[in-house]
């Protein structure tokens, strides 16, 4: 699209709210319209049609105002709807995204709520009059009731835009923690107060997120969670029986390197040796239980801490199939810790 159709306008807004507001606000005809867009008039008239019968929407009424000082040269806007933040955008489909939840608006209210019910209570959240007409402007919210108070829930367009959303903050968010060296990390705990540093190492697995951990923070539309606890300890107990036979290899290569007598050192007793044995030991039991496929994916994901998106691209496997083959494998491998026997269970 060029300028024509496009005038002074955040380049989120769809094509349809800027083919109105040129023909409206900047006088631009539709024929005219219609060349630049290489498209017939008529298309460009029924969409002009449509867009003025949703002024009747008091957040696409709001947002179509603003939008239309923005393309007044005369006016001085505000500048809340052209430029505003992804990340509430986000946060508020996600609270729309559980089962029952509404956004809620008056034609004066200043505000806008998010009502959800969370067992017997209803919790409220108020957001921007602002980013509620950006959300309704983008189809992201549909309304379904009208009157003192309109009531809208969250679209098919809003989910897909949730999720599109939610994996470009995720590939943001790895990329910046996978380009951080450990000097960088240091430098950040470095400049933290005593009492944050503490907290700051105490961390389990470093400071990154695991993929497991990613996952355990979705949920679906009814607002259930992604991994149960279950399937996550599952993951968290492989990876540990994996680290404790990774460090008892490297305290044995020590030793080797070291020590006078390589031979006496590399079988000599002692509870590192013991521990990594047993831990290798559980950690290959697990795996061969879960068989070709489910153990390739929670091998990568749980153990070396691979992204799914460089699991799926490793394995060949088509884009989003990870999450939903880590999901089954971490089933399994819940199963097979629960039928060992009681005195094989760790502590913790």
């Amino acid at each position: 699209m060029n300028g024509v159709t496009r005038p002074c306008l955040p380049d989120w807004v769809p094509v349809e709210i800027s083919r109105y507001l040129a023909h409206t606000v900047s006088q631009i005809s539709i024929r005219e319209l219609a060349r630049s867009a290489a498209c017939h008039p008529s298309t460009v008239m029924r969409q002009i049609h449509r867009v003025e019968q949703l002024r009747e929407d008091p957040l696409m009424d709001g947002a179509l105002q603003r939008l239309s000082e923005l393309c007044d040269a005369d006016s001085d806007p505000s500048g809340e709807i052209s430029h505003y933040k992804e990340e509430d955008a986000v946060r508020s489909l996600t609270l729309l995204s559980y089962g029952g939840a509404v956004l809620a608006v008056g034609r004066d209210m200043p505000k806008a709520v998010i009502l959800r019910e969370v067992g017997s209570e209803v919790h409220k959240t108020v957001i921007e009059r602002s980013l509620a007409e950006i959300l309704a402007l983008r189809d992201w919210v549909s309304c379904f009731s009208s009157g003192r108070v309109y009531r809208y829930r969250l679209s098919k367009d809003g989910r897909s835009a949730l999720a599109q959303l939610s994996a470009k903050a995720e590939a943001c968010h790895r990329s910046r923690m996978e380009t951080t060296t450990q000097s960088g990390l240091a430098g950040q705990i470095a400049k933290l107060s005593q009492s944050d540093a503490i907290h700051a190492k105490r961390a389990r697995y470093g400071q990154q997120d695991t993929p497991l951990q990613t996952l355990a923070r979705l949920v679906d539309r009814d607002g259930n969670s992604f991994l149960s606890k279950e399937m996550v300890r599952a993951g968290e107990r492989l990876r540990e029986d994996f680290e404790l036979a990774q460090i008892g290899q490297h305290v044995a290569t020590e030793r080797r390197v070291f020590d006078d007598n390589p031979r006496a050192a590399e079988h000599a007793p002692g509870p590192t040796n013991a521990l990594s044995r047993d831990a290798f030991q559980r950690a290959s039991t697990a795996l061969c239980a879960l068989g070709p496929g489910l153990s390739d994916i929670a091998l990568r994901c749980c153990c070396h801490l691979e992204g799914l998106e460089v699991a799926e691209r490793e394995l060949g496997w088509s884009a989003r199939s990870g999450k939903i083959v880590l999901r089954i494998a971490l089933q399994q491998l819940h199963h097979h810790y629960e039928s060992l026997p009681p005195q094989t269970q760790m502590i913790g």
